[in-house]
């Protein structure tokens, strides 16, 4: 399969990496630096599950590309789905599925109304993954697993989404094709939220979370509060929410941080509207109390 990453940061470097490394056809989508230096030097990966590479990949800004991909795979943050369209309609084929793999819950349906010629499925990923240099992505710790799925009205056949999965994991990629997307989405939202939440409120590493203490409870405030809305909404839960969350939080590598933490402490672009106060948002609307949230909002109601 000829695969298109579109946004090649934490994320989208490390599935990139991985496929490269399994000898898949990849391209890259980046620019500025990191770019130059993946063209010149190579894709660097620094990764604990696969060591460290220098990866001859195909990379180019937006604009250069002119292929037609059979997956693509949009890794971008949510502040920059509105710039992806022209991208995506160009390199779509009819056969074409479209992977958004993106923090903030909804997006697979927004990027699917923004190119409606296009299929784009909708997924999320549990990994830590982050820019380490120009043209360096680090991979840490022992999770990278990637949940994507179609929506029932959408008609996709399993065969295909399944394909797609088994090539994946092929690479050393754990992957769940997913019977209920919406629930996945949502449930790695939530999970994030209060992940990134969490950090950038106390400053500290996910290490922090993963003892007894003030921390964590915030953590599993924000978790609590979260899942009330999951089931206003109807989520169906596999497992208790505040227990999952904490389930994974404890398997993060200690010195992790979320991107939104990173990108706050270095004053760039964040994410938080969507990790933050979009989920006050949606709560206010269900009448949910959210006074953990509001604790964490207080801090960031300026940024």
């Amino acid at each position: 399969m000829n695969y298109l990453i579109i946004g090649t940061g934490g994320v989208g470097g490390s599935i990139a990496g991985f496929l490269a490394l399994a000898g898949k056809e990849v391209t890259c989508i980046a620019r500025g630096k990191h770019l130059e230096n993946i063209r010149n030097y190579g894709l660097h990966l620094k990764s604990d599950l696969k060591g460290e590479h220098y990866l001859k990949v195909n990379a180019c800004t937006a604009e250069e590309y002119q292929g037609k991909a059979d997956v693509i795979f949009v890794c971008v943050k949510g502040y920059s789905i509105d710039s992806v369209k022209e991208v995506i309609e160009r390199a779509s084929a009819p056969h074409t599925l479209v992977i958004p793999i993106l923090n903030v819950y909804g997006t697979g349906p927004r990027i699917g109304r923004l190119t409606p010629e296009v299929t784009v499925l909708d997924g999320c990923i549990y990994i830590v993954g982050f820019v380490s240099g120009e043209g360096e992505i680090t991979q840490m710790g022992s999770i990278f697993r990637l949940v994507f799925g179609a929506r029932p009205e959408q008609g996709v056949s399993q065969e295909r989404i399944e394909a797609i999965a088994e090539d994946v994991r092929s690479c050393g990629i754990k992957v769940n094709v997913s019977d209920d997307i919406n629930r996945d989405t949502f449930i790695k939202w939530a999970f994030i939220s209060a992940m990134a939440c969490t950090g950038a409120y106390h400053d500290v590493p996910m290490g922090e979370v993963q003892h007894e203490g003030e921390v964590r409870d915030t953590f599993i405030g924000l978790s609590r509060e979260s899942a009330e809305i999951g089931h206003k909404m109807g989520i169906s839960y596999p497992e208790d929410p505040v227990s999952y969350n904490l389930k994974v939080i404890d398997k993060l590598d200690p010195h992790s941080t979320a991107s939104m933490q990173k990108d706050l402490a270095r004053g760039h672009a964040s994410e938080i509207q969507g990790m933050l106060f979009d989920m006050i948002d949606l709560g206010e609307r269900l009448g949910i109390s959210m006074p953990t949230y509001q604790k964490v909002a207080q801090k960031f109601k300026n940024k």
